[in-house]
């Protein structure tokens, strides 16, 4: 749901953990009539068939108190950068929004927030203006709070990025903070289509479910993919539950190394990506799949690729703690 920009803009005023405060209604004034006023109208829109209503979507507060039978701790994570590599480019905003579940993967309450921005070694490139309404006026002086980002950063069993594979190359070059954590990517470790949803981008979930929101900035987008996160869709189950069941799986990268060079089209085809070695992975075509998937994906390189059944091509197992690296 959108957010006044005003009120956007106090949220990061100071970079330390931000609680939302939500203003009491004028004296004399009740805005109760009204709100119902308001959903008796959506309503009547929703059921003429006519119409569908999209919901401002509305930030969880933080809880006053932990819950015991929410033992666990998850921290969604998004960062606004200058561009999109992790070696030249920087993060000039990091939202975050602490939340605990239990072992089922039931979500309980937020319980931190926090955002910052922080001034970039060069301007800000316009297109990332434009897309972030992020302006080099923002984040002139501005610096993340590096202590009080790791009071949610380090106690955390899983950091949730929609995205990872962006988001946390930027991070463990940012902070140390980060190195050895658990990651999950909300994009392709949840099966979105079979849930009904036409597409993986946040700004498509959101208006799917119903909702609309601040986009492109990092607390906003956090707390809209919570709401996302937590719906109960497909027999109960919560697109979290399968996340962090995924999470919880081995998965093995297959490097088709030394692969005659007329087979990189039929590679490409099946879904393989070519590593040039710059990254520290082997000079190869490579794969990614789950370990019920290891012994299919061998023969398929064994007789359409090598052509020679003894070939072992290398293969790394990678947890929550290797996925989504550099």
């Amino acid at each position: 749901m959108s957010v006044h920009r005003d009120s956007q803009l106090d949220m990061f005023a100071k970079a330390s953990p931000v609680i939302a405060k939500v203003r009491a209604p004028s004296r004399g004034r009740s805005s109760q009539p009204s709100m119902h006023c308001e959903e008796d109208m959506a309503r009547t829109l929703e059921e003429s068939g006519n119409y569908r209503i999209l919901r401002k979507l509305t930030a969880r507060p933080i809880a006053p108190v932990k819950r015991p039978e929410f033992s666990r701790l998850g921290v969604i994570l998004d960062t606004e950068t200058t561009g999109l590599s992790h070696r030249s480019d920087e993060i000039i905003e990091i939202g975050a929004v602490a939340f605990t579940f239990d072992d089922s993967g039931a979500i309980g309450d937020v319980v931190g927030i926090y955002g910052g921005l922080q001034q970039p070694s060069r301007p800000i490139p316009p297109e990332i203006t434009r897309l972030t309404g992020i302006t080099d006026a923002m984040v002139e002086g501005q610096v993340i709070d590096l202590r009080s980002l790791s009071v949610l950063i380090e106690p955390a069993d899983l950091i949730i990025a929609h995205n990872a594979g962006f988001d946390r190359p930027f991070c463990e070059a940012f902070s140390t903070m980060f190195a050895g954590k658990a990651w999950a990517c909300s994009v392709s470790e949840i099966d979105w289509s079979a849930r009904g949803f036409e597409g993986t981008k946040l700004g498509y979930l959101v208006g799917q479910a119903g909702y609309f929101h601040e986009g492109h900035r990092a607390v906003d987008d956090c707390h809209a993919l919570l709401e996302i996160l937590d719906r109960e869709q497909r027999q109960g189950e919560s697109p979290f539950a399968e996340l962090y069941r995924a999470s919880q799986r081995s998965r093995i990268r297959i490097f088709a190394e030394h692969s005659p060079f007329e087979m990189k089209d039929h590679l490409k085809a099946r879904g393989y990506r070519w590593s040039d070695g710059s990254d520290g992975r082997l000079k190869s075509w490579w794969i990614e799949v789950g370990e019920d998937e290891l012994g299919d994906e061998l023969s398929y390189l064994r007789s359409e690729i090598y052509r020679w059944k003894e070939a072992e091509p290398p293969t790394v197992r990678l947890t929550a703690f290797d996925r989504f690296k550099s």
